[in-house]
């Protein structure tokens, strides 16, 4: 009985250490411009009528139907902000080069997927934006360019007049959002990395904290972006359960899943439809 009641204490303090390692920031006051919005993911595109993701075209028309929409910055040579999914260009243009040795002056001799549409800097979506539906902005980290990607996009963000949040797969990001915009709505990105195919040199351990979302309580995200398929993963429904931490989810392709993810409180980032009946 002893041991019972020891093998008992243990695991309630591991249960109350876990929890504490979950802590998210709750009750951001500017949460509401954010919620009951769906978001296009990289822009309502459709490849198949000539709107690359991630394109003004592809902004443009998220606008136009009154989404939001979720995009991927990354930071140039020049200091500007690009706005492109990939590190490497060789998807979308076709050529093995990557966006961080590129500057502002270069994205006109990229077109995308073959259309006339080129890389967007990040500048000219917001103009899009501004005082319109809102923004999901996902910081895309390279060559260790935490701190200085944050930084510009913040500054870029400052007199900016439109609603958003930050998130990132990177806990520097959100590290730095902490310290130093404490005021901005910041999220982290996650999904099973231990499952995932694509995880560069991130080691097991690494995988598994990042899976499990222990390091929130060093980072305090307002939310967290899971991976809608892999969203019964225990941290996150801890989460849910012990501080009503807000969840978006990504990537959702189909109407019936938006919808069910909805009724459970997730905000939808979606693409590949629209989500509303009468849309054509």
């Amino acid at each position: 009985m002893k041991k019972l009641t020891k093998i008992g204490l243990v695991g309630l303090c591991a249960a109350g250490a876990w929890g504490l390692l979950l802590k998210p920031r709750r009750n951001h006051p500017a949460w509401g411009g954010l919620d009951g919005v769906r978001y296009a993911h990289r822009g309502l595109h459709d490849a198949a009528q000539g709107i690359p993701e991630n394109s003004m075209a592809a902004f443009r028309r998220a606008v136009a139907y009154g989404y939001g929409a979720e995009l991927d910055v990354h930071l140039m040579a020049d200091g500007e902000l690009a706005v492109i999914h990939d590190s490497s260009l060789k998807r979308m243009c076709g050529v093995p080069v990557e966006i961080e040795d590129l500057t502002a002056a270069d994205l006109p001799h990229y077109p995308l997927l073959g259309t006339q549409e080129t890389i967007p800097l990040l500048r000219d979506v917001l103009d899009l934006f501004e005082g319109k539906t809102p923004l999901i902005i996902e910081l895309k980290v390279e060559r260790d360019n935490a701190n200085a990607l944050t930084d510009a996009v913040m500054a870029m963000l400052k007199d900016w007049r439109g609603t958003y949040c930050v998130e990132s797969f990177h806990p520097l990001v959100l590290l730095r959002l902490k310290e130093k915009y404490p005021e901005v709505i910041r999220g982290q990105l996650s999904e099973n990395f231990l499952k995932a195919r694509d995880v560069g040199t991130l080691s097991v351990p690494g995988r598994f904290i990042l899976t499990n979302l222990l390091i929130t309580a060093a980072t305090s995200p307002d939310f967290i972006a899971y991976k809608w398929q892999d969203r019964r993963n225990p941290s996150l429904r801890l989460m849910r359960a012990l501080y009503g931490v807000r969840e978006a989810g990504w990537t959702i392709q189909d109407r019936q899943t938006l919808e069910a993810l909805e009724q459970d409180g997730v905000i939808p980032i979606f693409e590949g439809f629209l989500p509303a009946q009468d849309e054509v």
